[in-house]
């Protein structure tokens, strides 16, 4: 991994003296003589110090301009040339002993428009933000002496109408191989699982790149979560011509395999030994897990030959704090927050992944179906596709490929071509899954792409008209690409235009959308629809729908941009998982209200709910499945409590305070330890709390951080309208949570995370560091 020492400067899309030549014409002509920052002497002392991922447009200011509404108000485009481009480089020392060896430079993501050189050597130009990227430099490297790789990146062309950040946001790499070598994402590994074992279909490329032919030995074994071995392949031998590459074809059975699947995702490992004249070369370990996946027009999906009904949500890629630059654990942590809230499927919306969530899907047990970004033909994005193909095809989340999203194209003749140049592909790199689009033309749905791909994807449309799809297609599966769009606030339980802020209670929807409560009943009525996915589980910058400024984000998401859940979590945990839920709202902090009456609701799984303020019983209701329990209340400050029946029997009860006045702050961090490989990250919640321990549900004080032994990586609140910068080290709070991400140093040691506000009594926690990293690249 070539993470860390990066040096960042912003350059200028229009004025070649601010870009440090660039466009000058003097480029091109010469080889070697790229860019001026790539020469040795450069100085750099100036530019910003930067580790990757990185994302420059979550530091810029925001600006109230109407074609930054959607992208969420951050300056990049071509209005916006000064802070638009960027660039970036590193220098890095190859060993004299490494000359004869393959030197590959991978990024696993730049948004966008990358133009990529090294030592002053052009190696190629990247126009998408979510494809890899590869370039061999064994040609241009030098051995036993510095390099210098320099990547200016244009972002001055959206290719998302969301927020999109800007820069080297996922991990970069620098891989060194034998020439005869596995290439990247060389290994696919598929299963025929059956009552007693698995046999397991293994192809191998093995790639020369020498000027001599090799007769070259594949050895495959097979790994069990444990690190045992559990099956061997018989070892195949190929005649590989030079600079030729061939695939080994191996087979190998797994008895009595641990399957994957939500509750268990066990994993295998592959194991990958490449040897010429009986002399190890290269080895790659590949990660897999062994189960089936079937989808059926009449009940859906089913895993491992049970039927899983799909609750699953859409999600772009950023996070508060941090923008779409997210550390790996990150993207464990919002795995983590939609598991809890009973979600079991997860849409790359609208572009493929960073492999890191999907590893995260694997280890946690989440279905994914994976999205490429464009649904076109050409050259640049069937590239882009079949990278993606490769790449991902190994992962047992992944249980289908969607091949584009709401696209013009969809229902006309012209779209079912495209869409079935994508099918043929999707079919050659890896026949074991189906391919769906996300649809949303409902009046036509049967037509042009529909025709095409194997399962018709569903966004929004109405019941009526996804019968008569069923009807008029019976033999076709289906499935929720995109459903609901609830719009909420969280902790605010009145609208407000002039904020930007929508009730929390599940009452409002644009409207090709729909409300929790009315889209998911639907939706489990119809074992032939295979589940759906809720637009969004987390809210995301830019698309501040319903309002445009102050908005800078969504409002869709179950959660806030932090992870913080709103109220809706809960109605979907109380339907979606099997564990008893009890949730109340709002929070009972309305002084000047009394009297009035407070719209009371419940989120419910139990029998009966009843509802008492300040001991005094205000009834009970029966609990209909798919709903919520609502009383009006008139207000009294003290306890509003609900206790919740099963069988006759009270086994939950949740309450709602009025609080005091702020008093302190309380850190929750999600976890208990780090590990010091100057990554790790951990997420502390921020609660500003009243003298009884009690957060304070309307509190907005602003909350100052500080970090020894690690460092503040990002802050957010999760407050839609908010434009305080979440690079500071302050950040108010919004509706009396905010929150702090902090990274690990790459050395042990302890992290004390102290927050502190004018009046309040100081947060502290102390995390301790250990370990070292074990990342690497196969």
């Amino acid at each position: 991994m070539v993470d860390a020492g990066w040096r960042f400067h912003l350059g200028h899309a229009n004025d070649p003296a601010l870009d440090f030549g660039f466009g000058t014409g003097e480029g091109f002509q010469k080889s070697g003589e790229f860019f001026g920052p790539a020469r040795q002497r450069f100085d750099d002392s100036g530019w910003l110090a930067v580790d990757l991922p990185h994302d420059w447009a979550v530091a810029l200011p925001f600006e109230n301009a109407p074609d930054l509404i959607a992208s969420g108000c951050k300056a990049l485009g071509r209005a916006w040339p000064a802070t638009s481009v960027g660039w970036y480089r590193r220098g890095f020392d190859l060993p004299a002993s490494d000359a004869g060896r393959r030197i590959s430079l991978e990024f696993d993501g730049i948004y966008r428009d990358a133009i990529v050189t090294v030592n002053g050597h052009f190696l190629g130009r990247s126009g998408s933000g979510y494809a890899p990227i590869r370039y061999d430099i064994s040609d241009v490297a030098n051995f036993g002496a510095r390099n210098i790789i320099v990547v200016r990146v244009d972002a001055t062309e959206h290719e998302g109408w969301f927020y999109t950040g800007a820069g080297i946001y996922r991990h970069s790499w620098l891989v060194k191989t034998h020439p005869v070598h596995v290439p990247q994402w060389g290994t696919y590994v598929t299963a025929e699982v059956g009552s007693a074992s698995a046999a397991l279909t293994i192809a191998t490329a093995v790639m020369n790149e020498s000027d001599t032919a090799a007769t070259v030995t594949v050895i495959s074994r097979v790994l069990d979560a444990a690190g045992k071995v559990v099956a061997n392949a018989v070892p195949a031998t190929v005649r590989v011509g030079a600079w030729q590459q061939q695939v080994v074809r191996q087979r190998a059975v797994v008895a009595q395999p641990a399957l994957w699947s939500l509750e268990t995702p066990v994993m295998h490992r592959l194991m990958t030994d490449v040897r010429v004249g009986g002399v190890p070369v290269d080895s790659v370990e590949t990660p897999f897990g062994i189960r089936t996946i079937r989808v059926d027009a009449a009940d859906g999906i089913f895993l491992n030959g049970k039927r899983v009904e799909i609750k699953g949500t859409c999600n772009h890629q950023d996070h508060a704090g941090v923008g779409s630059a997210l550390p790996d654990r990150l993207q464990w942590y919002r795995i983590e927050r939609l598991k809890a809230m009973g979600s079991n499927a997860y849409r790359t919306s609208h572009n493929a992944p960073t492999p890191e969530l999907l590893d995260a899907c694997d280890a946690l047990g989440m279905l994914v179906l994976d999205e490429t970004r464009t649904m076109s033909s050409s050259v640049d994005a069937l590239d882009d596709f079949e990278k993606m193909l490769r790449r991902d095809r190994n992962h047992p989340c992944v249980f289908a490929w969607s091949i584009g999203n709401e696209e013009p194209e969809q229902s006309n003749d012209r779209g079912a071509r495209i869409a079935t140049t994508m099918k043929r592909m999707a079919r050659l790199i890896d026949p074991s899954r189906l391919v769906t689009e996300a649809d949303n033309d409902s009046g036509r749905w049967g037509m042009g792409v529909s025709t095409v791909v194997d399962i018709q994807g569903f966004n929004y449309g109405n019941a009526q008209r996804m019968d008569d799809f069923h009807t008029h297609h019976p033999l076709q599966p289906t499935i929720g690409t995109e459903v609901a769009s609830t719009v909420s606030t969280r902790g605010i339980y009145a609208d407000d235009r002039v904020r930007g802020y929508l009730a929390a209670y599940d009452v409002t929807a644009p409207s090709w959308g729909a409300r929790a409560e009315a889209w998911w009943p639907v939706y489990r009525a119809r074992p032939w629809v295979a589940g759906g996915f809720v637009w969004t589980g987390f809210d995301y910058r830019g698309e501040p729908t319903p309002y445009a400024w102050p908005c800078i984000s969504s409002h869709f998401g179950i959660m806030d941009t932090c992870g913080f859940a709103k109220d809706n979590f809960y109605y979907y945990q109380a339907w979606w998982g099997d564990a008893p839920v009890l949730h109340l709202f709002p929070h009972w902090n309305w002084p000047g209200k009394e009297g009035q009456e407070i719209e009371v609701w419940v989120h419910s799984n139990l029998d009966r709910v009843e509802l008492l303020l300040n001991g005094t019983s205000l009834g009970a209701q029966t609990v209909l499945r798919d709903t919520h329990l609502a009383w009006e209340v008139p207000y009294a400050a003290g306890r509003l409590e609900a206790r919740g029946f099963r069988g006759g029997t009270v086994v939950l009860t949740e309450a709602r305070e009025t609080t005091g006045e702020p008093a302190g702050i309380a850190l929750v961090p999600d976890r208990k330890a780090l590990v010091a490989d100057g990554e790790d990250v951990a997420v502390i919640e921020v609660r500003v709390i009243d003298s009884a321990g009690r957060t304070v549900p309307v509190a907005g004080d602003p909350i100052t951080f500080s970090v020894e032994g690690g460092r503040l990586l990002g802050v957010g609140n999760g407050d839609p309208s908010s434009h305080e910068s979440d690079q500071d080290p302050t950040r108010e709070a919004f509706n009396g949570l905010c929150c702090a991400l902090v990274q690990s140093a790459a050395t042990p040691g302890d992290i004390r995370v102290t927050a502190t506000a004018p009046g309040l009594k100081p947060g502290v926690v102390t995390l301790p560091s250990t370990g070292q990293s074990t990342r690497q690249r196969a």
